[in-house]
């Protein structure tokens, strides 16, 4: 659902993208798992309550700017195979509703977008703080985490191995950290 408070009553906050990290885990070769993360990222965060309970937000991920730490993994990565950074360069999340999930804790469920197919996803999120920062502006940071199946957005490229299985497991585990500004 969309945001429920009006413009006179909203609040835009702004995501500070050199204090936010958006990263994943994905198995490899069945026995370990490698990690990875996205450099660029953007978005905000439009609300009418303080506890972010009728929150919008729309998060935009530069795919392109994927790091595993190894240049040839990363090119793999960026080819058609995966992202297909030149047809889509962005991936993108963008909320329909907001639900208490226990004590302090909120489920985000959106739509995410990633090459050219667009799921369902639910985000676990837990509010970290929130506080002045040194030159007057206001701050709130949020932890999340979700999973998704890769092979649901259409990144099915693999590899069978000898002894049974893949290289690359299907299950992405999420973890997101911001810190976004009020405007």
């Amino acid at each position: 659902m969309p945001v429920s408070a009006t413009p006179e009553t909203s609040t835009t906050w702004k995501l500070d993208a050199a204090h936010s990290l958006v990263e994943f885990a994905v198995r490899h070769l069945m026995i370990s798992t490698v990690k990875g993360r996205f450099g660029e990222v953007r978005g905000t965060v439009v609300t009418g309550d303080e506890n972010f309970s009728d929150a919008a937000v729309d998060i935009t991920i530069d795919t392109a700017s994927i790091d595993t730490r190894q240049p040839d993994r990363d090119a793999h990565l960026k080819s058609a195979d995966f992202f297909d950074v030149e047809k889509y360069p962005a991936m993108t999340f963008r909320s329909t509703r907001v639900e208490a999930a226990g004590t302090g804790t909120l489920r985000i469920v959106g739509q995410l977008t990633i090459r050219d197919v667009t799921k369902e996803v639910a985000l676990s999120v837990t509010p970290e703080g929130r506080g002045r920062d040194p030159w007057g502006g206001e701050r709130a940071g949020f932890s999340a985490t979700a999973r998704i199946n890769r092979r649901d957005f259409g990144l099915t490229w693999n590899q069978a191995l000898e002894t049974g299985g893949f290289v690359v497991g299907d299950e992405i585990k999420i973890t997101i950290d911001v810190e976004l500004v009020r405007s």
